[in-house]
């Protein structure tokens, strides 16, 4: 009789935890190769407010520090438009010269119009496979902009999706471009 009361609890609880728990988290990956060395690839990439001299979409790049809420400390942040309209506001967390691995994330609030909350992207650059040759990895994490499960179109997971893979192809194809002429 316990044993049926225990899987009974179960069965009737499990619709109440199905609702207990938030979005599930999205992840992008993009990874291409560049016909530039490591160091001249991670020097462009490293430059937090050069991203408008690369990325085709980009047509407003506002670099400035700001005090960050997490920590108290001053960082650069950079306040971006893409030629849809679309704006969004990252804060730099690290560029780490040693493993040429860029970190900056989403600040979530009125700057950003983006398709995306809890967003944060990891960049890397990477020796390719032969000389000459680099390969740049593009990792994105985030949920839908109304993070929440039941999202209204245009906040869901496909707009969160489609708007990370819409900004890193372009990504792919300009950085590429600005290295290689």
């Amino acid at each position: 009789m316990k044993k049926f009361l225990a899987i009974l609890a179960a069965v009737c609880l499990m619709p109440i935890a199905a609702f207990a728990h938030g979005p599930s988290g999205q992840k992008v990956v993009k990874e291409f190769e560049v016909k530039a060395e490591p160091a001249k690839a991670w020097a462009l990439l490293k430059d937090f407010g050069a991203i408008g001299k690369w990325h085709p979409d980009v047509t407003n790049v506002k670099l400035e520090n700001r005090k960050d809420d997490e920590s108290g400390k001053e960082m650069p942040h950079r306040l971006v438009t893409l030629k849809n309209g679309t704006t969004f506001l990252e804060k730099l967390r690290e560029a780490n010269d040693t493993d040429m691995k860029l970190d900056y994330k989403l600040v979530d609030g009125k700057d950003s119009t983006i398709a995306v909350s809890n967003y944060r992207t990891v960049a890397q650059v990477k020796a390719g496979k032969s000389a000459g040759q680099s390969v740049v990895t593009l990792t994105a994490r985030f949920y839908n902009a109304a993070n929440t499960m039941e999202a209204p179109p245009g906040k869901d997971n496909v707009a969160a999706n489609k708007a990370i893979n819409e900004l890193y192809d372009a990504a792919a194809v300009g950085f590429k471009k600005a290295l290689e002429k």
